[in-house]
């Protein structure tokens, strides 16, 4: 187990260092478990990684452009069956 000293600022920010963030993938968010030892950090999955077998589907695309496309397949569905 590693240990590193941090400093946590005013306002409650302390800097995970890089070596940690590059072992534990962690980019842009953490979850803050609080136990009973203390506070327990984990890295938080990045969805576009976690697809499985849609990762090709959906890959480059935004949620809202997903909804979107979906939107106009059932607006033409429904042009087609009259609704």
């Amino acid at each position: 187990m590693t240990e590193t000293l941090v400093t946590v600022t005013k306002k409650g920010q302390a800097t995970i260092p890089k070596e940690l963030r590059d072992k534990h993938k962690i980019t842009r968010k953490v979850l803050a478990i609080d136990t009973k030892d203390g506070v327990l950090l984990k890295p938080v999955p990045d969805p576009l990684t976690e697809k499985g077998s849609l990762k090709e589907l959906f890959r480059g695309k935004t949620s809202r452009q997903l909804i979107g496309d979906a939107r106009s397949e059932e607006i033409k569905k429904e042009k087609r069956h009259g609704k």
